[in-house]
């Protein structure tokens, strides 16, 4: 799940990434071209309750693939993306616009 919070002026939006417990993961982290796809730069916390979350200052009138990294392991894409993109692996990233 996405939740967005954009900023006076609005040239930046905060992004809250949400991934649900039902992936079944320890650790997870989100990884995207924002982060020039770095599989460790934005570890996620996780609730008593299973879920992920972790929030990014973006700018807005982009686009940003993104996904997540679970246990070191398992790539998962965001269930509630604004959509989906093809990527190089013959798989889809998730994206968010802001």
């Amino acid at each position: 799940m996405l939740k967005k919070s954009y900023y006076k002026g609005g040239v930046k939006c905060r992004v809250w990434f949400y991934l649900p417990a039902e992936v079944g993961a320890e650790t997870a982290f989100l990884v995207g071209d924002f982060n020039d796809w770095n599989d460790t730069a934005n570890p996620m916390k996780k609730k008593k309750d299973g879920t992920f979350y972790t929030a990014l200052t973006l700018e807005t009138g982009k686009e940003y693939e993104y996904r997540f990294f679970l246990d070191g392991e398992r790539w998962e894409n965001d269930w509630e993306a604004d959509f989906y993109k093809p990527n190089d692996l013959g798989t889809e990233n998730s994206v968010v616009q802001v």
